[in-house]
């Protein structure tokens, strides 16, 4: 097993990260892992002179957050508002580190999946929606077809075109999630956005289709009508 002292920072942060899911915090906080990290090693993450006694936060911000951050290698997602988990990588490099075994450095920046173009303007449309709007406000009983509709782009199609706008979508917002799930990226217009915001709009989705299931019936069959 490596010794303490040979371990890099993000390496400490990592093991520190480990040790807080082993204990059953997952995920934890950002708060949560500054104390975790000084009280397993407080010589690298205290507080110039007080090392025994405080923890230097910013040290360990560091390693968690930015370009540099390990959520930007891959090794720790983020799942909510100053929340984190370990991903299967990061737990792998965590078991590899505990055996003494090669591991890849944790300084160098990994490549992270990227949504396509398209996938990036649905996006930039569904977080800003009236719908998506109302239900962060807890106003989902104010919804209007007219709304869903503009959640889906759903424009004037009838038919098996409604449903295959459906499917896409719910396509789209699958393969999103994947690619966020090493941590948040920039959308075109400058707002970040996560994993866990990409699944509130999966559950908003399956809402709205419960919700109008006999409005999006009636588009079914307004074609069938017409032929």
């Amino acid at each position: 097993m490596n010794e303490v002292a040979n371990f890099t920072l993000p390496e400490k942060i990592l093991l520190a990260a480990a040790h807080l899911e082993e204990s059953g915090q997952s995920p934890f906080s950002a708060e949560a892992l500054i104390v975790a990290s000084w009280k397993k090693y407080p010589k690298t993450f205290g507080l110039k002179g007080f090392d025994e006694i405080y923890p230097d936060s910013n040290k360990v911000l560091a390693g968690i957050m930015g370009e540099k951050g390990l959520p930007r290698r891959g090794w720790m997602t983020k799942v909510g508002q100053k929340l984190y988990t370990l991903t299967r990588d990061g737990r792998q490099i965590v078991r590899k580190l505990l055996q003494g075994e090669e591991t890849p450095p944790l300084t160098s920046k990994r490549s992270l999946p990227r949504f396509s173009r398209e996938q990036d303007l649905l996006l930039q449309g569904l977080l800003a929606s009236s719908a998506y709007a109302k239900h962060r406000q807890g106003r989902e009983v104010e919804w209007t077809f007219s709304e869903a509709c503009k959640f889906w782009s759903m424009g004037e199609r009838l038919g098996s075109a409604v449903d295959a706008r459906l499917d896409e979508i719910q396509k789209h917002l699958t393969e999103i999630e994947r690619c966020l799930a090493s941590g948040p990226q920039t959308l075109g217009n400058g707002r970040e956005v996560s994993a866990a915001e990409v699944g509130v709009l999966c559950d908003l989705h399956h809402q709205l289709e419960q919700r109008f299931g006999r409005h999006l019936a009636l588009l079914r069959s307004r074609a069938e009508r017409e032929l």
